[in-house]
């Protein structure tokens, strides 16, 4: 089966210029250093609940939403959300401020690391039930098809929620109606624990769509380059009314599920050869100074990303809790 790149011809990375991969370098080191911090205020007990961190696949999010249209696209995730919020371009205070449970958290504290929101942003969440996103990112699609607004939505998923029966249902009805969405499985190689071989038939996960005609396509999510390529393809075959595209990301994660998984399913070689050989920041990175971009110059982005980042930590702690009264907020919407 061919896939969809292989139907646009053999150029599989973005012509970036310089200054457009400094800046996908630049949010992907945004994300990592932000994921880091947030990792070190779970262990001071400052994040309570879950978290499950981003670490290692930065470049999925940025490559692929530096190719939406913020004016009119959607976006909605699963619980591993807190990347796919900075690489939106929201402001990573209120995020910090979100993890830690604060009013001027982005859902006023509420949702926490598995469910941020921003409708200002048409970012959908954030959703701690396990592929339950992609049938709201299907309704998210259908209300852009309904209102002929042009919009696509991009829903994100995991191989572990890939083998939940609502996915296909939405895969089905997608293609039927001829919804504009795209599908992101981020293939990381674990359902939580569980290695992707020992838990799915089809390891191929792009090949999914096959029986309702959604033509997919295998990417390395490891290359932000090669994921914003991909990414231009896919939209325009769905904003050319063609339906729903399946795309999967090869990705890894350098961290456990969560922050109380000592992820002892994988040996620390197979982590560290990742992070050797395929890291997406030190690739980046390393083709920028190919391109004559300074060290120093790098150095003084990841200077101002850490500034930003321990910024965002320092407001996020002196911000206060919600109100009592904002367990009544939020929970209805009243039409008149």
């Amino acid at each position: 089966m061919r896939s969809l790149q292989e139907a646009h011809g053999n150029e599989k990375r973005y012509q970036a210029s310089d200054e457009e991969l400094l800046a996908f370098y630049e949010q992907m080191l945004l994300i990592r250093r932000f994921e880091e911090r947030a990792g070190q205020l779970y262990g001071l007990g400052l994040i309570g609940g879950f978290c499950h961190l981003y670490i290692g696949q930065e470049a999925v999010a940025v490559g692929l939403q530096s190719a939406l249209d913020s004016s009119k696209d959607s976006v909605i995730t699963g619980y591993r959300d807190h990347g796919h919020m900075l690489a939106y371009g929201i402001d990573p205070k209120v995020i910090m401020a979100e993890l830690t449970g604060r009013h001027s958290g982005i859902s006023r504290g509420k949702g926490g690391s598995m469910h941020m929101f921003s409708v200002e942003h048409r970012f959908y969440g954030g959703h701690g039930i396990v592929g339950a996103q992609v049938s709201l990112g299907a309704g998210l699609a259908f209300a852009h098809k309904y209102r002929e607004d042009g919009g696509v939505c991009l829903a994100y998923f995991g191989d572990g929620a890939a083998n939940q029966g609502q996915v296909y249902e939405s895969f089905n009805m997608a293609s039927l109606w001829k919804l504009p969405i795209i599908f992101v499985i981020e293939n990381n190689g674990y359902a939580m624990g569980t290695a992707v071989k020992r838990g799915s038939a089809e390891t191929e996960f792009y090949r999914r769509g096959t029986a309702f005609r959604i033509p997919g396509m295998d990417v390395n999510g490891m290359d932000v380059l090669e994921v914003r390529q991909a990414a231009e393809i896919a939209l325009d075959y769905v904003r050319q009314g063609n339906g729903p595209v399946l795309m999967e990301l090869n990705t890894y994660r350098y961290r456990g599920h969560s922050m109380s998984d000592p992820a002892k399913y994988r040996t620390r070689e197979e982590v560290n050869e990742v992070r050797e050989k395929s890291d997406p920041i030190e690739g980046a990175k390393k083709e920028l100074i190919a391109r004559g971009i300074s060290e120093d110059k790098l150095k003084d982005i990841d200077k101002r990303i850490r500034a930003a980042v321990s910024e965002s930590a320092d407001f996020a702690e002196n911000s206060p809790e919600p109100e009592a009264s904002e367990l009544y907020t939020d929970v209805l919407v009243e039409r008149y």
